[in-house]
């Protein structure tokens, strides 16, 4: 008997609206992609509202719901799946924070939010970052740690802490840095907040005279000189994906984010060599491991990102041979996989418009291709021609109930 293999492919980012400077087109319609063409004209296609209809996801709480978790229940902040994703190791009462290594002026005007995006001076930086004392609460200590390009994690850990507390990072640039306050009016929320305050003031004390930013100023480049936090978190309480679903299952993902999601729910996590999670991740490497993981594993969840970051970027061009690069990593896994039986699906975690550089409450396309599939009379992947998909309009979280349904992993209801 022919062994049974769910592969979920998520491309953070990946849809998007009509550009004018594509003839009104998306960059899905633009791209080159016979290999996801073909599997849609053999397979089944429609849209997803991944939290609900007209919500824009962020994208913690869009891949818990991709893989069959409510995040009205499961998100707890995603700060706490940036650390997991992080390798830190969280406790009760720690509170996580997603922090972003920014530019801002002497007035605390924000310059760029992610520092010129490229950081290789990051770990250098954080050493600097992880000496800071919080007087107010001696209790309190710090600990931060550098991801990828300008992303990095920090938790607070003492007593008395709370996560109702407001973000320093405006998400938005030329305004001022922003004072967190207490969103809860507790003992434990106020002095979060003012610990947050001194921290993010003392981060750009610290930061603004370091040898690596000054270093960087002389050769034309942004410092990287404060840390704005955002999306504080605490350690979620999540039922296992093996218990849960009575199969084994794998992430492979360049972001720390997305690897703290699998984490949460019990998926192993394989870390691929140049996978950056940028525009630069090694896609080919990400295929590889996704064939050689099926020999261990019945359901493999593969995130890549860079489609997201070209949209924040505002680059249209990039995007589209992101896409076209996709489509070959896809193309060699469905030839490494050739000897299971494979139920695959291709989506996207939320659509982010290059025309307004975020992320919209836009549904996204969606393919499921396997054996036997009744397929429908779409014969294009894009967001206009899954709109006339078999499927139809469907929630994040009924995705995986139906590769289970399909792959005959399905638990019966009744009898």
């Amino acid at each position: 008997m022919v062994e049974k293999r769910i592969i979920l492919i998520v491309v953070d980012g990946m849809g998007d609206r009509a550009i004018p400077e594509l003839n009104y087109k998306t960059p899905l319609e633009v791209a080159n992609k016979p290999t996801i063409d073909e599997l849609t004209r053999n397979g089944l296609t429609g849209i997803i509202d991944v939290i609900g209809v007209g919500i824009p996801p962020g994208s913690a709480p869009a891949n818990l719901a991709l893989l069959g978790y409510d995040p009205y229940e499961c998100y707890t902040g995603r700060g706490a799946f940036e650390a997991l994703g992080l390798g830190l190791d969280l406790f009760p009462g720690d509170i996580a924070f997603r922090a972003n290594f920014a530019t801002v002026n002497d007035d605390l005007i924000v310059l760029d939010r992610r520092a010129g995006r490229y950081l290789v001076e990051g770990d250098l930086l954080a050493e600097a970052i992880n000496d800071i004392k919080i007087e107010s609460s001696p209790n309190v200590s710090i600990m931060f740690k550098h991801g990828v390009e300008h992303r990095g994690v920090l938790v607070l850990r003492g007593s008395g802490l709370s996560k109702d507390v407001s973000d320093t990072d405006p998400e938005k640039e030329n305004v001022k840095i922003l004072t967190s306050k207490p969103l809860s009016n507790t003992p434990e929320a106020i002095r979060t907040a003012n610990i947050l305050n001194e921290f993010t003031i003392k981060s750009f004390k610290v930061l603004s005279s370091h040898p690596a930013n000054l270093s960087r100023i002389s050769r034309g480049h942004k410092p990287a000189n404060i840390i704005l936090c955002r999306g504080a978190g605490t350690l979620p309480n999540i039922k296992k994906f093996e218990e849960r679903y009575g199969i084994k299952g794998v992430c492979i993902a360049g972001v720390p984010l997305i690897k703290g999601v699998a984490k949460a729910v019990g998926l192993d996590v394989l870390n691929v060599e140049g996978a950056t999670g940028g525009l630069n991740s090694n896609l080919m490497a990400k295929a590889e491991a996704a064939v050689k993981a099926a020999e261990k594993y019945e359901f493999i969840f593969l995130h890549v990102k860079g489609a997201d970051t070209a949209s924040h970027d505002g680059l249209i061009k990039e995007k589209i041979r992101f896409i076209e690069a996709v489509d070959e990593m896809v193309g060699r896994i469905i030839e490494g996989l050739n000897k299971y039986e494979v139920y695959l699906s291709i989506t996207a975690d939320h659509c982010s418009p290059i025309i307004i550089r975020d992320h919209s409450g836009d549904p996204v396309p969606v393919l499921i291709y396997g054996p036997y599939i009744v397929n429908d009379d779409v014969d294009k992947f894009s967001e206009r021609d899954c709109l006339k998909g078999g499927l139809g309009r469907i929630r994040g979280l009924d995705l995986l109930p139906i590769l289970l349904s399909y792959s005959s992993k399905a638990k019966k209801f009744g009898e």
